[in-house]
């Protein structure tokens, strides 16, 4: 099979609901191929922003691509988007691979963040060093975050997918996925204020 380099004319799936290419899919490879490419760069930049190697979120996409066809006869569409089918998917193999090698979850998330927690533009370059500072903590508090905070967190900055649309991914409402956004972002800057009152109680005994 060589849907992941594949060069056919696409002007006849492009315009098609994802429900019609699944349809499709379940007898007409180059459909899948369609929805591969419809659906690539997210879930890289899912699997990326939850393992922290593009060498691994490669192999990731690769999996969850055929994995995806693999049972895409079984799909049945059920009111849900079939993106969240492909997400749950690549949280099961992210979760499967961070629990077989043991390791700690490394996740990069980038200025999308930091952006949404610290309000002002920058200055000028004067103002890189504090920036990149802020950043830093602001990941290591990230890192620290339950599984379903950071998943949420990486969906809703990095994928810019809708409170809704997240619902569906994680299995939770609207007002659900909401609170729990608003609840992540006060853990969030009251762990960072902590982390600054800290530091000012040790400058101070410092002097």
């Amino acid at each position: 099979m060589n849907f992941w380099n594949r060069q056919a004319n696409k002007t006849s799936y492009a315009d098609l609901s994802d429900i019609e290419l699944v349809q499709m899919a379940k007898d007409d490879k180059e459909a899948f191929g369609e929805i591969y490419e419809r659906y690539l760069d997210k879930i890289y930049r899912y699997c990326y922003y939850r393992v922290g190697s593009a060498k691994d979120a490669e192999d990731l996409t690769s999996r969850v691509f055929y994995r995806a066809l693999a049972h895409v006869d079984g799909y049945e569409d059920r009111g849900v988007p079939f993106q969240a089918w492909l997400y749950r998917i690549a949280h099961n193999l992210v979760a499967n691979h961070h629990r077989d090698r043991s390791r700690r979850k490394i996740i990069p998330l980038d200025e999308y963040i930091v952006s949404n927690v610290y309000t002002g533009a920058s200055t000028g370059p004067e103002t890189n060093a504090q920036h990149m500072e802020e950043r830093d903590r602001l990941m290591s508090v990230i890192r620290d975050l339950p599984e379903d905070r950071q998943q949420l967190l990486i969906l809703k900055f990095v994928d810019r997918l809708s409170n809704a649309e997240i619902g569906e991914i994680m299995g939770r409402t609207e007002g659900a996925v909401k609170s729990l956004y608003h609840r992540t972002l006060l853990a969030l800057r009251e762990t960072l204020s902590d982390a600054d009152d800290l530091l000012n109680m040790a400058e101070r005994k410092a002097k």
